[in-house]
């Protein structure tokens, strides 16, 4: 039996999804039913990566669909983005990372260090979540798209 992901791992990443969003994008996100994520695929084409470590070990992916990646990019750019470019990953990374460090905020017991984020953009890539954990989905629907988080802890060191 791996490391089950607990609600209180989960619970600061649909308030910092949500606040992010709401914040940096001028979009209004609802959540959708969690569920256990089944396949080692990214849900959505462009995808934001994110490794965390400290007393919990794991991986949080911000994945979302191309025209929520533009949208969001947009806002944040001022600039309307019409095709998925560098700027635009570039914009999802930082969305990631804002999304993560606030996660992280809320998880101080965990003692947590986040690493940089790796974008990626394609459909169906692979992702590695640690050996030992169940991943988890948390979707979210939007005006301009829908994106989901997924998370996957392991224990990390004491």
């Amino acid at each position: 039996m791996g490391f089950m992901i607990r609600v209180e791992f989960i619970n600061p990443f649909i308030i910092a999804v949500t606040k992010t969003l709401e914040t940096m994008v001028q979009c209004n996100v609802v959540r959708e039913a969690p569920m256990i994520k089944k396949s080692t695929t990214t849900l959505y084409p462009v995808s934001g990566i994110i490794g965390l470590s400290g007393r919990i070990a794991g991986t949080v992916v911000l994945t979302m669909t191309e025209p929520l990646a533009l949208k969001c990019a947009s806002t944040m750019l001022m600039d309307e983005m019409k095709e998925i470019d560098a700027d635009v990953l570039d914009a999802v990374g930082e969305l990631t990372n804002v999304i993560a460090g606030n996660a992280k905020a809320q998880l101080e017991e965990y003692k947590l260090s986040i690493s940089l984020p790796n974008v990626i953009y394609g459909k169906d890539t692979e992702l590695r979540f640690p050996e030992n954990c169940q991943p988890f989905t948390i979707p979210f629907s939007s005006e301009f798209g829908k994106l989901a988080v997924e998370i996957g802890f392991s224990a990390g060191r004491e």
